[in-house]
């Protein structure tokens, strides 16, 4: 079926419909509305209807999308991390989101190195991308510290303003 992965305290798992309610805090916590946009879920149900919508079909086509944050501990849902085909952007490119109270623990990082292993070592990918705005800084460092240099910046469809665009080539 669907590779899942494991790092030292997560397990790293496709999303899945079930997991409507993680998207919907996810995706209205304000770091992420300030930083990624407003993606209008606005309840459960939107939020089941964009993993079906957004995520499941990538899924079912390449084998990899965003993938559910588990921690190990106690089975709760902190986050998502994901190799995205997303519109605009020629390329994968990785991303990442965490619910507020998880942030700065690690989980980001542990997470998204992991998915950039397995990118190059599983899925036969040769170049990873990102995005991310000019004003998040946090999210510059981590991808600097996951070996992705800034080469630029860009604009996505439907989008009015630069980001930022990072790479990393398969080593």
């Amino acid at each position: 079926m669907y590779r899942e992965f494991e790092t030292e305290r997560l397990l790293i798992r496709p999303t899945l419909e079930e997991d409507a309610e993680l998207i919907y805090q996810i995706m209205n916590a304000p770091k992420f509305i300030k930083f990624v946009g407003d993606r209008h879920i606005n309840s459960i149900q939107d939020a089941e209807k964009y993993i079906r919508i957004k995520m499941l079909p990538q899924l079912n086509a390449l084998g990899y999308s965003n993938y559910s944050l588990i921690t190990k501990a106690d089975g709760s849902k902190i986050g998502t991390c994901g190799l995205y085909n997303r519109d605009g952007l020629d390329g994968i490119d990785i991303g990442f989101g965490l619910l507020p109270q998880y942030e700065g623990l690690g989980y980001a990082y542990e997470s998204a190195h992991r998915l950039l292993k397995a990118a190059f070592e599983e899925f036969d990918i040769e170049e990873i991308k990102a995005i991310t705005s000019k004003e998040n800084v946090s999210s510059q460092r981590l991808l600097e510290k996951l070996g992705l240099k800034m080469v630029g910046t860009t604009k996505l469809p439907n989008e009015n303003h630069e980001i930022l665009l990072y790479k990393k080539i398969l080593p």
